[in-house]
């Protein structure tokens, strides 16, 4: 790995880091943060595309392409929700089981992979204190995280042969379009609120977009390419912490002593499971 793919990596996950402490910042509708990062992200890859002078291309069709992108709208209208409901450590240690549901998907089984699912239950049970010191609507709020993981995979598992032969900026441009056009239908249907936010949520919503969409998820996508994925996902994994402690320096959220535990248990049961994905570890995308 090149000082650069290094410099790439640790910026990306810093950026992925940023993403649920702006949402749980910005006072606009969660179903509209939603959509608007993801519309937002598509004319950004989009015109990228334009001033490089490069047309979209789906070798896969543009039904197969777009595909993706409603899964990614599930996982958005499930995980940013719940960071209404819960904090933003214990929405993010849920968000980072994706690894988890990615193997049950692909359907990878043996020791590791096992003995790391085993040790992350582990640390969720320390996180949550064994559910003594949660009220219902933390639990509420975690249980929308966890939803938000699996759907995550499953996004991962529809875009994974799509990637293989997408570039990344056809890729991101059909799929965070797609999800967009999911999200703005969901938005109208429940006729939530797309504008008369404060100019405040609105450079939030512009951060979400900037910061996490396209330096996290985009640069991730791009530095996958030339780095072991198994690398690039066990880096992902740092942003559960990376969030937890943004989320305390400037949102003022509490971080316990369970909750260190809790996380760092489940990082390592984690970790491992990544571990026993390799035959499979081009699937490294998180949805966050």
């Amino acid at each position: 790995m090149t000082r650069r793919d290094a410099f790439l990596l640790v910026a990306a996950v810093l950026c992925v880091s940023a993403s649920a402490p702006l949402i749980a910042a910005c006072a606009a509708p969660a179903l509209a943060i939603a959509m608007y990062r993801c519309l937002f992200g598509a004319a950004l890859t989009g015109t990228w595309m334009l001033a490089s002078r490069s047309a979209v291309t789906v070798p896969a069709g543009w039904a197969r392409t777009a595909l993706p992108g409603l899964a990614l709208a599930a996982h958005f209208a499930a995980w940013i929700p719940s960071l209404r409901f819960t904090s933003v450590a214990l929405s993010t240690a849920m968000i980072s089981t994706q690894p988890v549901w990615s193997a049950l998907i692909a359907r990878i089984t043996g020791r590791l992979v096992w003995a790391g699912v085993a040790i992350s239950v582990a640390g969720v049970l320390v996180l949550t204190g064994f559910g003594g010191h949660l009220d219902g609507r933390n639990l509420f709020g975690m249980a929308l995280a966890l939803l938000g993981a699996m759907l995550a995979a499953v996004y991962v598992a529809f875009g994974e042969r799509v990637r293989a032969v997408t570039d990344i900026g056809s890729y991101t441009t059909v799929v965070y379009g797609a999800a967009a056009a999911v999200l703005l239908a969901v938005c109208l249907l429940f006729r939530i609120p797309l504008s008369g936010y404060t100019a405040r949520d609105w450079w939030l919503i512009a951060a979400i977009t900037v910061v996490a969409q396209i330096g996290g998820h985009s640069a991730m996508n791009a530095v996958v390419h030339r780095v072991s994925a198994t690398v690039v996902s066990t880096a992902i994994l740092f942003e559960a912490p990376g969030a937890t402690i943004l989320a305390a320096l400037f949102l003022g959220q509490s971080v316990g002593l369970s909750l260190v535990l809790g996380l760092a248990v489940m990082l390592v049961g984690l970790v491992l499971v990544v571990r026993g994905m390799r035959p499979r570890a081009n699937a490294v995308e998180s949805g966050v």
